[in-house]
């Protein structure tokens, strides 16, 4: 197995491990994917200023997110189905995260249920919610996050609807009901006996985690994907943040903001923090790339909340880039994805590793000592 260098080589890795079907729906964005590549064409386009004979011998990775210290001021973004990726995959990259002393955050639609991340770790992590039609269900697993100790609440707002990915239908994912779906990804799974081995048959991978108890135990991906479809509510308003707070008293982080009225608003309406999204180009295709939103809205609230971001972050360079262009964290997505399924909990590991040392690389030819000196002045004025 060739050894990775990168986070891209995790990318290469998972094509080589999973089905096709999977690999799609991780690697994909909406409809033409201009979005998609804006993130990451963006990111790159972005040009630090490289300074010397600073005395760069000791640097400080470490940062407070939400009133908790971590040693490097990322954190696991959530991800519906990635554990799908590796056997009881959400566990594995929880267990990642945790040993990195980075947060995790588990998505409403994860393969493992909050109660067997919460088992299976040590430390606390994070919740991501949808906004969905039965708010019974809402709030029960909120009580479920709060038993477990979660630290914090991302509420993601940019999904009222599931956007158009053409890739999950030419893939058989979606599109392709009962017997002929379920046959398509079946003979892809044989393509790759591994997986089928590892999670296909051994890893549980029709429990459907959270949903489990409304979608059925023994659920395939039709009948998730059409409770998603069913479920998820269009008419979610600002209003119902006051909801979330009823149910809710710890940090509250809202997700999928590109706008800064938007980012305005979420700071009137009493939240701790946004994580600046576009969904990783998986929504309205088109939109502005995360790295070209973050700056205005840095500057709009980055004084009554904190600003994380997402999208296009491959590296730790782009990390330290993100920090220049206003955050004050940086969610992984598709990068821990993509090492879970080429190396499990160990490849989790190793693509954090590969993040600091990256970041450590690019804080010191830029002569910035800690996180908090990564500012705007580390930018070349007119090149970002």
């Amino acid at each position: 197995m060739m050894k990775a260098a990168s986070a891209l080589d995790y990318r290469r890795l998972a094509r080589r491990r999973l089905p096709p079907f999977l690999f799609e729906y991780f690697d994909g964005g909406s409809y033409a994917e201009v979005t998609l590549r804006r993130n990451i064409a963006d990111l790159e386009a972005v040009a630090l200023r490289q300074r010397v004979l600073t005395d760069v011998s000791s640097l400080d990775l470490t940062t407070e997110l939400f009133g908790r210290s971590q040693a490097l001021p990322v954190a696991l973004a959530p991800i519906g189905l990635a554990g799908l990726s590796a056997r009881r995959g959400e566990v594995q990259a929880a267990r990642a995260a945790e040993a990195a002393g980075v947060p995790f955050c588990l998505s409403t639609v994860s393969a493992c249920s909050i109660g067997e991340v919460a088992r299976g770790t040590v430390e606390p992590f994070w919740f991501q919610l949808y906004m969905i039609r039965d708010r019974g269900f809402m709030k029960d697993l909120l009580t479920q996050a709060r038993a477990a100790g979660c630290t914090a609440l991302l509420f993601t707002v940019d999904m009222p609807v599931p956007g158009s990915r053409y890739r999950d239908y030419r893939s058989g994912l979606a599109g392709a009901p009962g017997i002929d779906g379920i046959a398509r990804r079946a003979f892809q799974a044989m393509l790759r006996p591994g997986w089928a081995w590892d999670v296909g048959l051994n890893g549980r991978p029709h429990s459907l985690g959270n949903v489990a108890p409304v979608v059925g135990k023994n659920s395939g991906l039709e009948d998730f994907f059409a409770w998603m479809r069913d479920n998820f509510d269009p008419s979610v308003r600002w209003s119902d943040l006051d909801f979330i707070r009823s149910e809710w008293d710890g940090p509250l982080i809202i997700k999928g903001i590109l706008d800064a009225e938007d980012a305005r608003e979420a700071a009137r309406m009493g939240a701790d923090g946004i994580v600046v999204s576009n969904h990783g180009g998986r929504q309205l295709d088109g939109v502005p790339s995360t790295a070209v939103a973050l700056p205005p809205i840095a500057d709009a609230v980055g004084d009554r909340l904190t600003v994380l971001v997402d999208g296009g972050v491959r590296s730790g360079l782009d990390v330290v880039r993100m920090l220049a262009l206003g955050a004050k964290g940086v969610l992984l997505g598709r990068a821990w994805a993509f090492a879970l399924a080429g190396g499990g909990q160990a490849g989790v590991a190793h693509m954090l590793r590969l993040i600091e040392a990256e970041m450590r690389v690019a804080m010191a030819l830029t002569g910035r000592t800690s996180i908090a000196a990564i500012d705007q002045s580390a930018l070349v004025e007119g090149l970002r």
